[in-house]
């Protein structure tokens, strides 16, 4: 249940920052990735395991227009990527998480 919430509370927060727009869709997919791995240091492997999964996920979900697909795959991104990481670091990476969802919320954009 509580991994659930936390892939539900994922998808929206990762959709609006992955949107594919004119003038920098795709920076905006790194720079998501680099909010919710701030204060982590991966490993080599893990650094290797993070490339493959974002490499493996990107086409898709750049290539779909349907929000609820792509909300689907972010979900499953997001979750693979949380594998990679200790339990120190997926403590973290909820806590990075959660701040960006409060600062999008707000109205405010991620720091």
């Amino acid at each position: 249940m509580r991994r659930f919430l936390f892939l539900a509370l994922l998808a929206p927060a990762l959709i609006h920052a992955q949107d594919a727009s004119p003038g920098g869709g795709a920076g905006r997919g790194q720079r998501m990735q680099q909010m919710l791995f701030q204060g982590i240091t991966l490993n080599d492997t893990q650094q290797k395991q993070v490339d493959s999964i974002r490499a493996a996920y990107r086409p898709q979900i750049q290539s779909t227009t349907d929000r609820s697909q792509r909300r689907d795959m972010m979900q499953k991104e997001a979750a693979d990527f949380r594998t990679v990481l200790t339990p120190d670091q997926q403590t973290q990476y909820d806590k990075n998480l959660a701040d960006m969802r409060s600062n999008m919320r707000g109205g405010g954009s991620p720091q």
